[in-house]
Protein backbone atom coordinates (compact mmCIF):
# COMPACT_ATOMS: atom_id res chain seq x y z
CA UNK A 1 0.00 0.00 0.00
CA UNK A 2 1.32 2.98 -0.87
CA UNK A 3 1.74 6.04 1.49
CA UNK A 4 -0.75 8.12 0.04
CA UNK A 5 -3.10 5.35 -0.05
CA UNK A 6 -1.85 4.34 3.87
CA UNK A 7 -2.69 8.43 5.15
CA UNK A 8 -5.79 8.60 3.44
CA UNK A 9 -7.73 5.45 4.74
CA UNK A 10 -6.60 6.84 8.13
CA UNK A 11 -7.81 10.23 7.25
CA UNK A 12 -11.06 9.11 5.85
CA UNK A 13 -11.37 6.61 9.02
CA UNK A 14 -11.20 9.64 11.22
CA UNK A 15 -13.28 11.60 9.46
CA UNK A 16 -15.80 9.15 9.06
CA UNK A 17 -17.02 9.67 12.70
CA UNK A 18 -19.34 12.32 11.83
CA UNK A 19 -19.32 13.44 15.36
CA UNK A 20 -20.36 16.47 17.13
CA UNK A 21 -20.15 18.26 20.64
CA UNK A 22 -23.36 17.24 22.56
CA UNK A 23 -24.67 21.24 22.82
CA UNK A 24 -28.21 22.80 23.72
CA UNK A 25 -29.48 21.21 20.38
CA UNK A 26 -28.82 17.27 21.58
CA UNK A 27 -31.93 17.24 23.69
CA UNK A 28 -34.28 17.02 20.07
CA UNK A 29 -35.98 14.34 20.20
CA UNK A 30 -35.00 11.24 18.12
CA UNK A 31 -38.08 11.16 16.17
CA UNK A 32 -36.90 14.18 14.80
CA UNK A 33 -34.81 12.18 12.22
CA UNK A 34 -36.86 9.24 11.80
CA UNK A 35 -39.96 11.73 10.66
CA UNK A 36 -37.57 13.38 7.93
CA UNK A 37 -36.37 9.78 7.23
CA UNK A 38 -40.04 8.22 7.00
CA UNK A 39 -40.20 7.37 3.12
CA UNK A 40 -36.09 6.40 3.58
CA UNK A 41 -34.60 2.90 2.01
CA UNK A 42 -31.74 1.40 2.68
CA UNK A 43 -29.48 1.97 -0.04
CA UNK A 44 -26.45 -0.08 0.84
CA UNK A 45 -24.35 -1.06 3.65
CA UNK A 46 -20.12 -1.45 4.47
CA UNK A 47 -17.90 -1.92 6.77
CA UNK A 48 -14.50 0.00 6.62
CA UNK A 49 -11.25 -1.83 7.60
CA UNK A 50 -8.24 0.15 8.39
CA UNK A 51 -4.95 -1.98 8.70
CA UNK A 52 -7.25 -4.79 9.92
CA UNK A 53 -9.34 -2.39 11.97
CA UNK A 54 -12.83 -2.37 12.34
CA UNK A 55 -13.80 0.97 12.32
CA UNK A 56 -17.19 1.59 11.92
CA UNK A 57 -20.73 0.28 10.03
CA UNK A 58 -22.19 2.58 7.55
CA UNK A 59 -25.44 2.57 6.06
CA UNK A 60 -26.84 4.90 3.17
CA UNK A 61 -30.66 5.40 3.63
CA UNK A 62 -32.31 8.13 0.79
CA UNK A 63 -36.05 8.66 -0.37
CA UNK A 64 -37.31 6.80 -3.88
CA UNK A 65 -35.50 8.01 -6.53
CA UNK A 66 -31.92 8.52 -5.66
CA UNK A 67 -29.27 8.20 -7.98
CA UNK A 68 -25.31 8.04 -7.16
CA UNK A 69 -24.52 10.45 -10.22
CA UNK A 70 -26.28 13.21 -8.73
CA UNK A 71 -26.38 12.40 -5.05
CA UNK A 72 -26.60 15.92 -3.73
CA UNK A 73 -29.75 16.60 -5.34
CA UNK A 74 -31.33 13.88 -3.13
CA UNK A 75 -32.35 13.91 0.39
CA UNK A 76 -29.87 11.03 2.51
CA UNK A 77 -28.55 9.91 5.23
CA UNK A 78 -25.43 8.50 5.84
CA UNK A 79 -25.58 5.94 9.40
CA UNK A 80 -21.96 5.25 11.13
CA UNK A 81 -22.26 2.81 13.86
CA UNK A 82 -18.81 2.82 15.45
CA UNK A 83 -16.67 0.21 16.21
CA UNK A 84 -13.98 1.76 17.91
CA UNK A 85 -13.68 5.18 19.66
CA UNK A 86 -11.90 8.40 18.40
CA UNK A 87 -11.59 11.86 18.89
CA UNK A 88 -13.08 14.30 17.76
CA UNK A 89 -10.28 16.79 17.62
CA UNK A 90 -8.95 15.04 14.56
CA UNK A 91 -12.22 14.56 12.97
CA UNK A 92 -12.31 18.17 11.39
CA UNK A 93 -8.89 18.46 9.95
CA UNK A 94 -9.14 15.14 8.24
CA UNK A 95 -12.26 15.94 6.90
CA UNK A 96 -10.38 18.90 5.14
CA UNK A 97 -7.56 16.78 3.99
CA UNK A 98 -10.05 14.06 2.84
CA UNK A 99 -12.10 16.92 0.59
CA UNK A 100 -9.30 18.22 -0.73
CA UNK A 101 -7.90 14.96 -1.58
CA UNK A 102 -11.19 14.98 -4.34
CA UNK A 103 -11.05 18.25 -5.31
CA UNK A 104 -8.79 21.40 -4.10
CA UNK A 105 -10.94 23.93 -1.56
CA UNK A 106 -9.71 27.41 -1.40
CA UNK A 107 -8.02 28.61 1.70
CA UNK A 108 -11.16 30.05 2.93
CA UNK A 109 -13.65 27.35 2.32
CA UNK A 110 -10.81 25.10 4.40
CA UNK A 111 -10.27 27.01 7.20
CA UNK A 112 -14.57 28.15 7.63
CA UNK A 113 -15.33 24.47 6.87
CA UNK A 114 -12.28 23.18 9.42
CA UNK A 115 -13.58 25.76 11.86
CA UNK A 116 -17.24 24.69 11.77
CA UNK A 117 -16.97 20.82 11.89
CA UNK A 118 -14.51 21.51 14.90
CA UNK A 119 -17.39 22.95 16.42
CA UNK A 120 -19.95 20.46 15.98
CA UNK A 121 -17.53 16.98 16.06
CA UNK A 122 -16.93 15.34 19.69
CA UNK A 123 -15.15 12.50 20.83
CA UNK A 124 -17.19 9.32 19.44
CA UNK A 125 -17.32 5.68 21.79
CA UNK A 126 -17.52 2.55 20.34
CA UNK A 127 -21.19 1.70 20.15
CA UNK A 128 -21.66 5.81 19.06
CA UNK A 129 -24.22 6.05 15.74
CA UNK A 130 -23.76 8.85 13.92
CA UNK A 131 -25.88 10.11 11.16
CA UNK A 132 -25.24 13.04 8.44
CA UNK A 133 -28.28 14.05 6.91
CA UNK A 134 -27.91 15.39 3.42
CA UNK A 135 -30.32 18.72 2.71
CA UNK A 136 -29.85 19.22 -0.97
CA UNK A 137 -29.06 23.28 -1.64
CA UNK A 138 -29.34 23.69 2.10
CA UNK A 139 -26.89 22.15 4.83
CA UNK A 140 -25.71 18.46 6.10
CA UNK A 141 -27.53 18.40 9.63
CA UNK A 142 -25.44 15.99 11.88
CA UNK A 143 -27.13 13.49 14.82
CA UNK A 144 -25.45 11.42 17.29
CA UNK A 145 -27.42 8.60 18.75
CA UNK A 146 -30.29 10.49 17.41
CA UNK A 147 -30.02 13.77 18.70
CA UNK A 148 -29.64 16.67 16.65
CA UNK A 149 -26.41 18.06 16.84
CA UNK A 150 -26.54 21.04 14.33
CA UNK A 151 -25.87 22.00 10.62
CA UNK A 152 -23.13 22.95 8.19
CA UNK A 153 -25.54 25.64 6.30
CA UNK A 154 -23.81 25.74 3.31
CA UNK A 155 -24.96 23.45 0.03
CA UNK A 156 -20.86 23.18 -1.47
CA UNK A 157 -20.09 22.13 2.30
CA UNK A 158 -22.84 19.39 2.32
CA UNK A 159 -21.23 18.09 -1.15
CA UNK A 160 -17.95 18.09 -0.62
CA UNK A 161 -18.33 16.67 2.77
CA UNK A 162 -20.76 13.60 1.73
CA UNK A 163 -18.62 13.36 -1.54
CA UNK A 164 -15.70 11.92 0.67
CA UNK A 165 -17.68 8.59 0.40
CA UNK A 166 -20.15 9.23 -2.80
CA UNK A 167 -18.04 10.63 -4.93
CA UNK A 168 -15.93 8.48 -7.54
CA UNK A 169 -12.88 9.76 -6.61
CA UNK A 170 -13.46 8.83 -2.95
CA UNK A 171 -10.62 6.92 -1.38
CA UNK A 172 -12.55 4.11 -0.18
CA UNK A 173 -14.02 2.86 -3.77
CA UNK A 174 -15.21 -0.27 -2.57
CA UNK A 175 -17.34 1.28 0.46
CA UNK A 176 -18.72 3.50 -2.47
CA UNK A 177 -20.07 0.82 -4.23
CA UNK A 178 -21.63 -0.66 -1.31
CA UNK A 179 -22.97 1.81 -0.20
CA UNK A 180 -24.54 2.67 -2.95
CA UNK A 181 -25.98 -0.73 -3.67
CA UNK A 182 -23.35 -1.02 -6.93
CA UNK A 183 -20.99 -3.74 -5.42
CA UNK A 184 -21.16 -6.72 -7.81
CA UNK A 185 -23.26 -5.12 -10.58
CA UNK A 186 -21.34 -4.76 -14.29
CA UNK A 187 -21.61 -0.96 -15.64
Amino acid sequence: MTPRRTFCLAALASTWVLAMPLGAQANTAVSGLESVLQNAQTVGNARLKVWGFEVYDATLRADPGFTATAFDRHRFALELNYLRAFKGADIAERSIDEMQAIEALTAEQATRWQQAMARLFPNVQKGDRITGLHLPGQAARFYLNGRLLGDISDPEFARRFFGIWLLPQTSQPRMREQLLGLAGRTP
